[in-house]
């Protein structure tokens, strides 16, 4: 795949459309306007890759709007050098996004083709990620403490096991919520047990879910 100067020129259009929706921190919009996204995209909506929506991608997930990237991102407040660990690898594109700002990112994923398919990608790209399949559910206590934690689908409610990975000063952001609107939570770890949540608007999310997906051995 390429990327060619008319995917570099939606790409920059696009960090224009998403800064004017209120995501100032440049280091996110330099991210966005480095990695390709049509890179991530199923061939079916190539030509709609750089607007900013939500696509599907195989194994009945989505591939976050930019937007909601984005805002993620920025809630999560990544420096260079920051340990985030990712819940929920998907495409590939959040990871590629923290990797280009210079973030140690590990990332987790429980349906096998996604898992392999990102890794591939994001290898090809030259980003340094490190890739685990399976349950996000207990997150990566071996490799915590983390600076940010991000969760890129809907929990049911803050999964308390994973407040106990961050670092201190260290931010988990998480959509929680139970129906089709989640609301987006920042939890930031000021203590040992001293955690102050925050709410920062509505967004709609695949639900969160316990296991592994198996799916086809790669070749």
């Amino acid at each position: 795949m390429v990327d060619s100067f008319e995917a570099k020129g939606k790409r920059r259009k696009l960090v224009e459309e998403v800064r004017r929706k209120g995501i100032a921190d440049e280091r996110v919009l330099e991210a966005l306007n480095e990695v390709p996204r049509h890179y991530f995209i199923d061939p079916a909506f190539l030509h709609h890759a750089y607007q900013d929506k939500a696509f599907p991608i195989s194994s009945g997930q989505t591939i976050s709007q930019p937007y909601t990237v984005a805002f993620q991102t920025e809630l999560l407040n990544v420096q260079k050098g920051s340990k985030i660990l990712e819940i929920g690898t998907g495409s590939g594109y959040q990871a590629a996004i923290l990797a280009a700002m210079g973030a140690r990112v590990y990332t987790i994923e429980r349906h096998r083709n996604l898992y392999q398919q990102a890794r591939k990608m994001i290898i090809s790209l030259g980003y340094d990620v490190s890739f685990f399949f399976g349950d996000g559910y207990s997150g990566r206590p071996a490799y915590a403490p983390y600076d940010g934690i991000l969760i890129t689908a809907a929990a049911p409610e803050i999964p308390v096991v994973l407040l106990d990975q961050l670092a201190m000063n260290g931010r988990l952001v998480v959509p929680v919520g139970k129906g089709s609107v989640q609301s987006m939570m920042l939890v930031e770890r000021r203590g040992e047990s001293d955690f102050v949540e925050s709410r920062h608007g509505q967004f709609s999310f695949v639900p969160m879910l316990p296991g592994v997906v198996r799916g086809r051995e790669e070749s």
